[in-house]
């Protein structure tokens, strides 16, 4: 009868270690759901995304579920969005507008850049007026951002696209056009630009004309925007850290950006305008947020240059909750 009961005591501590064990194990299980996970974000290599690089290089992402994902072009940037390889990205945004169109429901959580001066239109000696570019011959990417400084270019001329010739290029090709005398003027960015310059050409119109149409803007996917909340709050407070780093010890900065920019990496930033926070939150914050108006207008052109097949909805678009508190 002793053995028994003796058995029985057993039983019962056995069902009792068993079922803390069980318990420990979910409890630990939904410890692991909690943690917050990994967040990917992919970009290609421009200045005005190489302020999240230079936070890395800094360490204020070390020990973060923070991963910076390199890619050689946007393109293969907006493919691993569209793949859910990766959570955000660091796009233009034409090509968030373009992602949109294909079912992706994306948020602007930040505005890394503005385009003021970086974009122009080039001509050559003796087209010294806009009104000069009529009969000329014009190289530009068919691309959203060519077309809306082309489109601004030609209004402030009183020109309309039937007074020019359109020679679509991509940027690379321009400097080479130029120099064989295949275009007379171009629009056109950073690095061709300078090289232009350099061959004589001159600025007839530049972005800080139209300040605040052409941005660049990280996105995440709205779907899983919530479970990443820690880490986009950290991403972007590692930014704008990165930010008044560059501008309070622009040597160190430029030594560090160097890796990845080469060599003159701060003049790579002429003509770009990096937003702090507190125009951030006047650019994605208010009832009617003027990113979301820019965003409408650039829609509605690429929607006329059939750069989109159909309307996207922007209502919903801009997201500053994810920006800090204040500057830092």
């Amino acid at each position: 009868m002793q053995k028994n009961i003796w058995t029985t005591g057993n039983v019962v501590l056995a069902c009792l270690s068993f079922i803390i064990l069980i318990m420990s194990a979910l409890a630990l299980n939904g410890c692991t759901k909690l943690q917050e996970p990994l967040l990917r974000v992919a970009s290609n290599v421009w200045p005005g995304y190489e302020t999240l690089y230079l936070a890395r290089s800094l360490g204020y992402y070390d020990n973060k579920n923070i991963r910076l994902v390199e890619m050689p072009s946007n393109s293969q940037v907006s493919q691993a969005l569209r793949n859910n390889m990766i959570e955000a990205a660091c796009l233009t945004l034409d090509e968030a507008l373009s992602l949109m169109q294909d079912g992706m429901d994306l948020r602007v959580v930040l505005i890394m850049d503005v385009s003021h001066g970086a974009d122009a239109m080039m001509a050559r000696p003796g087209i010294d007026t806009l009104q000069s570019l009529r009969g000329q011959r014009i190289g530009v990417e068919n691309a959203a951002v060519g077309a809306v400084m082309l489109d601004a270019a030609l209004e402030a001329g009183n020109l309309q696209a039937k007074d020019i010739t359109i020679v679509p290029l991509t940027v690379d090709e321009h400097a080479a056009a130029y120099l064989a005398g295949k275009i007379d003027a171009a629009v056109t960015f950073e690095p061709v630009r300078s090289q232009l310059l350099k061959e004589g050409a001159h600025i007839l119109f530049d972005s800080s004309q139209i300040s605040g149409r052409i941005v660049d803007v990280l996105v995440v996917r709205s779907e899983i925007a919530y479970l990443h909340q820690k880490a986009l709050k950290e991403l972007l407070t590692g930014h704008f850290r990165a930010r008044e780093h560059l501008a309070s010890q622009p040597q160190d900065a430029e030594q560090r950006m160097t890796l990845r920019l080469g060599g003159n990496a701060l003049a790579q930033f002429t003509g770009l305008k990096i937003p702090d926070i507190k125009e951030n939150r006047s650019l994605l914050g208010g009832n009617t947020p003027p990113l979301k108006i820019t965003a409408g207008a650039l829609a509605d052109l690429m929607l006329r240059r059939s750069l989109l097949q159909k309307a996207v909805a922007v209502d919903h678009l801009a997201d500053p909750s994810f920006l800090p508190e204040r500057n830092q």
